[in-house]
């Protein structure tokens, strides 16, 4: 399954009948899948796990281009992963799909253990994709 049919299908799950909800859903888990594995992605998402943050920003602190921020961006907007919002010229992106973030935060957690980087405590823990507490 391809992310623009992932995208779909999140748009259109609640219309499926429940007998075929069980292949969609695993379609749907390999699709979620698929948009967290690109490592731009992930770093735009470690850009603004901790709030929202304009393009330019987000360019300057992922040193992505431009051109492939806000193609990605778009695509992670489209997946209903991040909200935007115009101020004058200016676009700022948002995570909303906060679940997104606690799948990449215990994977980060998983590989970090993995690497041999096990932390004492969790004050230890990069906290890469965690929302900081408000």
């Amino acid at each position: 399954m391809r992310i623009h049919e992932y995208i779909w299908l999140m748009q259109n799950i609640h219309h499926i009948p429940p007998e075929e909800n069980i292949d969609q859903v695993i379609d749907g888990v390999a699709a979620c899948f698929l948009l967290l594995s690109e490592p731009s992605r992930l770093k735009i998402m470690r850009s603004i796990c901790h709030g929202e943050k304009s393009v330019t920003s987000i360019v300057e602190e992922t040193c992505i281009t431009q051109t492939n921020v806000s193609r990605h961006l778009g695509l992670m907007h489209r997946s209903g992963m991040v909200q935007r919002r115009r101020e004058g010229n200016q676009i700022f992106y948002r995570i909303v799909d906060l679940e997104m973030l606690n799948i990449c935060q215990a994977v980060c957690e998983r590989v970090m253990t993995k690497m041999g980087m096990q932390p004492l405590d969790q004050e230890q823990i990069p906290k890469f994709f965690l929302v900081k507490d408000e």
